[in-house]
């Protein structure tokens, strides 16, 4: 690089001046009606109330409640995690050895180690490269006799295609749990998504449209499978609304309880989610309207019957138009002031639990469990083929996505369109500057 005066179009990798020099408005959003709740539950001195009768107290009841009557479902049923609403739901529908499950394979781990929480075998299907979410067309040749469910994920805020999965379901009389992790509020043809499948799970953890700190919650509207929810959440102890509790434990559960602080949060974090998702979409439009004109950014696709709520802003790279390489440009990025996330880095099925089957001691439990038929027997040490071969190539889509994806949690509230304006900045600096980040990488390359 040559020295002399750095100008203000200089990249910040090269020794300019940053496009953004101040952090980006910090998340969540929390209000005084949020202290306020929170102030009233510690002050009562009822922080929890699981103890005193097995529904919880108060607070837990009326979110609950509010989450349902939002999403016009019978039943919520809180937990204090999205990845313990999926191991509930999961358990509610009776999953278990033997058992394989459809997932995608570009999520967040959580939607198929929660199917092997409960000793069954994920079975990954590849996502539709538009929307990212799981291909529909490609589910129908990845059931067997084993198959007992499809966890579709509606990622990102973009509904998956869920009539199509429902009706391959109903056909094969399979269970659906929606992940609505990412997508609350979101819109499938007019209707919330979680209202579509037997079960759906929600994620309330500090990045998400609306939090609690940590929490989560399943909705269903079967009485059975709610009641299955309830048990599994408390240790598996039977109860009877108003009567002493017995220490009857009848199926096998684990302590998810939600707090009566959390619950007080969410109650006021859920009357805003419309408005907060409003602004991701408004801040996601300004971004979407000015990246579409640099050549090589393809700003995320949405689908003409769904509503995107934008959990996450994502962008494909073309790096053969933008002829820098992923790392590169996600670097000059983070260097101009703006956080970048840059994908998923792999396909679920390549990390170490699903490639080396480490899950349940040295035995290679659940795929060398005795009730799986779904692969070649063998030792701990030996390969298991069939449906549950976990090697590159195995999603071609999600291995390319996993290249491409660029992507900005920084669409959430507060954020504005003035904020929007520093991350189309640093976009069309870069690239207006390429050939010389292009010169200095090769330079510096060792």
């Amino acid at each position: 690089m040559k020295k002399g005066k750095k100008t203000d179009e200089e990249l910040a990798v090269l020794g300019g001046e940053p496009i953004r020099k101040r952090p980006f408005p910090p998340y969540p959003v929390i209000g005084e009606e949020e202290v306020a709740a929170v102030n009233e539950v510690v002050k009562s001195g009822n922080l929890s109330m699981f103890d005193a009768d097995f529904l919880g107290g108060e607070k837990v009841r009326k979110f609950e409640e509010d989450f349902a009557k939002y999403h016009g479902r019978e039943y919520a049923i809180s937990v204090n995690s999205g990845t313990a609403a999926l191991h509930v739901a999961t358990a509610a529908a009776n999953i278990g050895p033997g058992d394989e499950v459809i997932v995608p394979p570009y999520t967040f781990t959580s939607t198929a180690t929660s199917v092997l929480m409960n000793n069954a075998i994920p079975v990954f299907v590849d996502v539709d490269p538009l929307t990212f979410n799981l291909d529909p067309g490609k589910v129908e040749d990845a059931i067997t006799e084993r198959t007992k469910a499809i966890i579709p994920v509606h990622l990102l805020g973009h509904p998956a295609e869920i009539d199509s999965i429902i009706e391959i379901a109903e056909r094969r009389r399979l269970t659906v749990i929606e992940d609505c992790a990412q997508a609350p509020g979101a819109l499938y043809k007019g209707k919330k998504v979680g209202t579509f499948g037997h079960l759906a799970t929600f994620s309330f953890q500090k990045t998400k449209n609306m939090t609690t700190g940590e929490g989560g919650m399943i909705l269903t509207s079967d009485s059975r499978l709610a009641h299955r929810c309830r048990l599994i959440r408390n240790h598996g102890e039977q109860f009877m609304e108003g009567q002493p509790r017995e220490y009857l434990a009848n199926i096998l559960g684990w302590n998810y309880r939600m707090t009566e602080m959390e619950a007080a949060v969410g109650i006021e974090q859920l009357k805003k989610l419309d408005n907060f998702n409003e602004i991701r979409i408004r801040n996601a439009n300004y971004l979407t309207k000015k990246l579409s004109e640099i050549e090589g950014i393809n700003p995320p696709y949405c689908q003409p019957h769904a509503k995107h709520i934008f959990h996450i802003y994502a962008t494909t790279y073309e790096r053969e138009v933008i002829n820098l390489p992923k790392d590169t440009l996600v670097w000059a990025l983070e260097a101009e002031g703006i956080p970048v996330w840059a994908g998923h880095p792999r396909p679920l099925y390549e990390n170490p639990i699903f490639k080396e089957r480490i899950v349940y001691g040295e035995r290679g439990c659940p795929f060398r469990c005795g009730f799986y038929n779904g692969g070649v027997e063998g030792s701990v040490e030996g390969s298991v083929e069939g449906s549950v071969a976990y090697e590159k190539g195995l999603c071609p889509v999600t291995e390319e996505l996993c290249e491409k994806v660029i992507a900005f949690y920084l669409i959430r509230p507060p954020a504005t369109t003035r904020d929007m304006q520093d991350i189309v900045a640093a976009f069309t600096k870069i690239i207006e500057n390429k050939e010389r980040l292009q010169e200095f990488r090769t330079i510096n390359k060792d």
